[in-house]
């Protein structure tokens, strides 16, 4: 049933990894959005290779690098897109950064492909297909517990403290950049959950979430509620993400909401 939104997306995530071979994963000049967040000519470039590549006529468009239209609020179908999450970890060379994609349906992310080219990476899956890695199907970790577990964290938020409450706990703590890259991780099996408690835009974790929900991860936000997209205001409270045998120590660690556990 998904076969056309792969085919889209892979397609997509075919002409982005084109473009950044041809040249040479160059950073270029590099600015700084409101917030000190930078943005380099390759986000844009990605952003409109994307646009002219995924929407069809009724589908709507959320990226990092597009103005927001509020048309989108009226479609059932909506591609949501970072051209390039990990703009730091790109301008520092850090082989941590992705090209993310998303499909939303309804609210809910369904479908969605992640590629980090600095790795030749590949993550493309659908809700109700299962994810597949460099065309190989994958799945979550089957640990148990959180002892031994590798957890993915936010360099970001290491360096500001906000992990130090884990400095005693059984499991390592990975930072790694891109929020979007992590989750493909922890989709795949390469990492055992990850989780930020801060906010993050859709476009951050859309095809992140796609791809944790068709490998069969439990997602939910600090609340302890699945996370909803395509809102007025598309920014969430943070996300959690991890395999249903983690899903009861993760939120009791966290102090999640009771749907947590559930």
């Amino acid at each position: 049933m998904r076969a056309d939104d792969l085919g889209r997306i892979a397609a997509a995530l075919d002409a982005a990894a084109a473009w950044l071979a041809a040249h040479s994963l160059r950073v270029g000049a590099v600015e700084f959005k409101e917030g000190d967040d930078p943005v380099t000519a390759t986000d844009r470039a990605i952003d409109a290779l994307l646009r002219e590549t995924l929407p069809v006529a009724g589908e709507g468009w959320l990226s990092e690098e597009t103005a927001d239209d509020p048309a989108r609020l009226a479609r059932s179908r909506v591609w949501v897109v970072d051209p390039l999450d990990g703009t730091r970890e790109f301008v520092a060379g850090i082989p941590e950064w992705c090209v993310s994609i998303g499909l939303v349906e309804d609210g809910e992310a369904v479908a969605g492909g992640i590629l980090n080219p600095a790795t030749g990476q590949r993550f493309i899956g659908a809700v109700g297909d299962g994810i597949r890695l460099d065309g190989r199907p994958a799945r979550p970790s089957t640990r148990g517990s959180l002892g031994g577990a590798v957890v993915l964290a936010s360099r970001s938020e290491v360096k500001r403290g906000q992990w130090e409450r884990f400095a005693d706990a059984p499991f390592t703590v990975k930072p790694t950049g891109s929020v979007a890259y992590k989750l493909a991780c922890v989709a795949a099996g390469l990492a055992d959950a990850t989780w930020t408690l801060v906010p993050k835009h859709e476009w951050d974790v859309a095809a992140g979430v796609a791809l944790a929900r068709a490998g069969g991860c439990v997602v939910l936000t600090p609340e302890g509620s699945a996370p909803r997209f395509n809102r007025e205001s598309p920014l969430l409270t943070g996300l959690v993400v991890c395999p249903p045998a983690l899903a009861g120590e993760v939120a009791a660690l966290l102090g999640l909401g009771e749907e947590a556990g559930a």
